[in-house]
């Protein structure tokens, strides 16, 4: 396509929405494009980032997605352009994204020697306009919506320049356009204190979590069962009592191919001293099935018996918005090797490795292999979940993962696991506490998660009301 035609094919995708803003552009304003605001448009270098470097470096849209550029963090060129002048960039430069996160865009603002990657394209605002009012108006719903309206591509979309420079920008008279930039700026102030606030209350909320866990897998959430039998002048089952209780009762139940071997035990010497009445157990021992998913590439279909994988196990919870199914008769294929019961734990074993829940009452699904199934015996199934999530729990899991392409913790790394384990009763207990606390975290997270979403919201009518109800 010819650039002509290009530029005639980007008006017609956008003259619907050029028609919608001139028909109520407000007295005294005028209705320009953003090429005719910007000197011309240039596309940037093509090569190769390298974080070790040194010389000019290469920003790219990732480095520009926060709003806010972190000089550190941005790579230099492995080769630098011949004409280097051509691509630096300036104070005041319009950087915006054609592929990916497409019309993602920056204002340059500070800028250390750099240029610009081919994915970027630069518009430098000519002087008759104020380039924080430019700016803005690149952020609101006005704006996205011609990005919507203008994107290309079926497997990867795009912008070019062209489009790029025929969207629509209602432009206000030069004092006008100050007062709307003072007074986005002064909500947007409020805005990120708001949000800054929320975000403090979160990584607070984040940091408690880690505590109760942490308090609940050494027995300082509630009184010990030792404390307790003390107190009340009884006996009780310990920790040691119960692993024989549970190595008894898994020779007893072996049903497995060839002669009974006895699991292998955590290596005590290595370990501190656990709280009164507890033990320390390794995975191995305190567990009946220690397997993972489907190896056997399953055949999906659109509808039928859930087939769940890593990103559907969360902790706590299984998360079902994004699914997969099988047919009825490979469920029955799947579920021949591998039959999922209630409180299995789930133990994400590939990718984002280290996450666990349990699986609740009347639920029938499939697993592919990046989940891991662990069958506990006599040991609370949320309990043990409770361990792997725990600061030791996972920084034992750090260790033993591998990482080539993805990470992964296999079935032998996740045997060697170890955990502190206290007598049955004191189990449940430990389990009820940390629910209830942890119920009130989750439900203080989510009011956060909702205020978070009305500030993004709020912004968004700030900047609606700025440019398209003055």
């Amino acid at each position: 396509m010819s650039e002509i035609e290009d530029a005639v094919d980007a008006a017609d995708e956008l003259a619907p929405l050029t028609d919608a803003i001139a028909a109520a552009l407000p007295s005294g304003w005028k209705l320009e494009t953003l090429g005719s605001l910007c000197e011309k448009s240039q596309y940037g270098w093509t090569t190769k980032a390298d974080k070790d470097g040194q010389g000019v470096k290469f920003l790219r849209t990732t480095d520009i997605t926060p709003g806010v550029v972190d000089w550190e963090r941005v790579p230099f060129c492995v080769k630098a352009p011949p004409d280097l002048e051509k691509y630096l960039i300036r104070e005041g430069d319009l950087l915006i994204s054609r592929t990916g996160s497409i019309g993602v865009n920056y204002l340059v603002s500070n800028p250390e020697p750099a240029v610009f990657a081919s994915y970027l394209i630069r518009f430098r605002p000519k002087k008759s306009i104020s380039t924080k009012y430019l700016r803005y108006y690149l952020q609101s719903p006005t704006y996205w919506r011609a990005i919507a309206a203008g994107k290309k591509g079926i497997a990867v979309q795009n912008v070019n320049a062209t489009m790029l420079s025929k969207i629509p920008v209602p432009v206000a008279p030069d004092s006008e356009q100050l007062e709307i930039v003072a007074e986005i700026e002064k909500q947007f102030s409020r805005l990120d204190e708001a949000v800054a606030n929320l975000q403090r209350v979160k990584a607070n909320l984040k940091r408690y979590k880690a505590s109760v866990l942490k308090d609940a897998v050494e027995g300082r959430l509630v009184p010990t069962e030792a404390e307790l039998a003390r107190r009340e002048g009884r006996s009780f089952e310990t920790g040691e009592q119960l692993l024989q209780r549970i190595l008894e009762t898994r020779r007893s139940q072996w049903k497995g191919r060839g002669r009974y071997k006895e699991p292998e035990p955590a290596n005590l010497s290595t370990l501190p001293v656990p709280p009164d009445g507890w033990h320390w157990f390794s995975i191995d021992q305190l567990t009946s099935v220690v397997t993972d998913g489907e190896h056997i590439t399953p055949t999906r279909s659109s509808s039928g018996v859930l087939l769940l994988s890593a990103r559907n196990v969360l902790n706590g919870r299984l998360a079902l918005e994004d699914v997969d199914y099988v047919p009825e008769e490979e469920y029955r294929r799947i579920s021949q090797r591998l039959s999922i019961q209630e409180g299995d734990v789930l133990l994400s074993c590939s990718g984002t490795v280290g996450r666990t829940c349990v699986v609740p009452a009347g639920m029938r699904f499939g697993l592919v292999r990046s989940v891991a199934v662990l069958r506990t015996v006599h040991v609370v199934p949320e309990f043990l979940c409770f361990q792997l999530q725990s600061p030791f729990g996972q920084s034992q899991i750090d260790d033993r993962k591998t990482q080539t392409a993805q990470a992964n913790l296999f079935q032998g790394k996740i045997r060697q696991l170890v955990v502190a384990v206290p007598p049955i009763d004191e189990q449940r207990r430990l389990v009820a506490e940390a629910e209830r606390r942890l119920s009130l975290i989750r439900s203080v997270e989510t009011e956060v998660d909702i205020n978070l979403k009305r500030a993004r919201a709020l912004r968004q009518a700030t900047l609606h009301k700025a440019f398209e109800a003055s």
